[in-house]
């Protein structure tokens, strides 16, 4: 999607929060109807059936028959899409869930444009958006809008910003025709080591922003529940946040596009984030341990942008893009191919202990993952043990 920065006047911000609200409503509503169905039960009602409803209940609430239809039958259209996707097996989804207000706020306009909706140029910096209800809203031209533009989706972060986004699937990036492999690593002290040598970091907050966040969450966690200085605070927290996140997408976007130019096949790991991200808290019964430690690493991985870097490669470079096994890319050498883990001296040196190669211990994981090895363990040191290689074929004899 082209997404751009929205400017609306404080009359038309009002009327953009009554349809994300009345469109979090409708969601809501069709989110508890579908929680209702149980195997034997009727079929939940459908997309035409939920309209007739939504006509019915416009006719008697006034509050809801003063918003917008065309952005509430829209809402009823996402969640029937949302529920398909659901019980696609070739396309598996997370069930519809709950909307929260402060955390989803947005809404999607369809038609055909020039009546439902249209989009025009008034500066070289600045268009206009027409929008039900609230006329025509400006947002920030810092491109032109891609051409064959069906629908649009407003929405607000938690910072308070409104942004207009043009649903329209960019082109892929052309590959170069070189036939170079790239290979890279993720981590969370180098965010991207690449296997020619490049060492990539995400922008995260200042040394004086993460005081000031700290500082913040301590003044947030005083604050009485409910009042104007705890909603002070929050929304300063998440302007923060937000700064945070536009350096990740802006770092992940750039280094996407150059590594999809650059690399005619991208070898990433194939690796499980959910999994690796998930808490080890653990319950009451059986607590977990090292709970801080694994909930520091928990937001080095995901301020990473581990996930973000591939899907957006995926993107701009489908097909191109394979995914190894990650076993043991780290503790392999990638001169003489030998698996040790007392290879790995440091985060981020490598020396091996056959054959004395040295460097960059992400970049030599980079290099194998290159190079495609899906390597088995042995647990093997190579003295007292037979050492960890990859699997070999027999020969047979004749």
């Amino acid at each position: 999607m082209s997404r751009y920065r929205l400017h609306p006047t404080p009359a038309q911000e009002a009327v953009l929060r009554d349809h994300c609200g009345h469109a979090r409503y409708v969601w809501n509503l069709a989110v508890e109807q579908h929680s209702h169905w149980r195997p034997g039960r009727r079929n939940a009602p459908g997309y035409l059936e939920q309209c007739r409803q939504l006509t019915q209940a416009r006719a008697e609430f006034p509050w809801l028959a003063a918003g917008s239809q065309t952005v509430q039958q829209q809402a009823l259209r996402d969640f029937a899409r949302a529920m398909a996707a659901f019980f696609d097996p070739a396309n598996p989804a997370g069930r519809p869930s709950w909307r929260k207000a402060g955390r989803d706020e947005g809404f999607r306009i369809t038609g055909r444009r020039g009546r439902q909706w249209d989009v025009r140029r008034v500066s070289r910096h600045v268009g206009e958006v027409r929008v039900p209800k609230a006329g025509w809203v400006r947002f920030r031209w810092s491109r032109a809008v891609p051409a064959g533009v069906r629908s649009y989706r407003v929405t607000m972060d938690r910072a308070g910003r409104w942004h207009v986004a043009f649903a329209a699937v960019p082109g892929p990036v052309p590959a170069p025709g070189t036939g170079e492999v790239v290979g890279i690593d993720r981590g969370v002290a180098v965010s991207a080591a690449l296997s020619t040598g490049e060492l990539l970091h995400c922008p995260a907050l200042t040394g004086r922003e993460r005081i000031r966040l700290r500082r913040m969450q301590r003044r947030l966690a005083r604050a009485k529940r409910g009042s104007n200085r705890r909603g002070r605070v929050r929304h300063a927290i998440a302007r923060l946040r937000a700064r945070e996140t536009d350096r990740r997408k802006d770092w992940a976007e750039k280094v996407s596009t150059d590594i999809a130019r650059r690399f005619d096949v991208i070898r990433v790991e194939n690796l499980k984030i959910g999994n690796m991200t998930r808490s080890s808290k653990g319950t009451a019964q059986t607590p977990g341990r090292n709970v801080r430690q694994k909930a520091g690493l928990n937001r080095g991985i995901l301020g990473s942008g581990w996930g973000l870097l591939v899907r957006r490669l995926e993107d701009k470079a489908p097909g191109r893009v394979e995914k190894v096994r990650p076993a043991l890319t780290s503790q392999r050498c990638s001169a003489c191919g030998q698996v040790d883990r007392d290879s790995r001296e440091s985060q981020a040196v490598f020396r091996c202990t056959a054959c004395g190669f040295a460097g960059h211990a992400d970049v030599n994981a980079a290099i194998n993952i290159a190079a495609g090895h899906a390597v088995t363990a042995r647990g093997g040191d190579g003295v007292t043990r037979p050492v960890n290689r990859e699997p070999q074929l027999l020969l047979q004899s004749a």
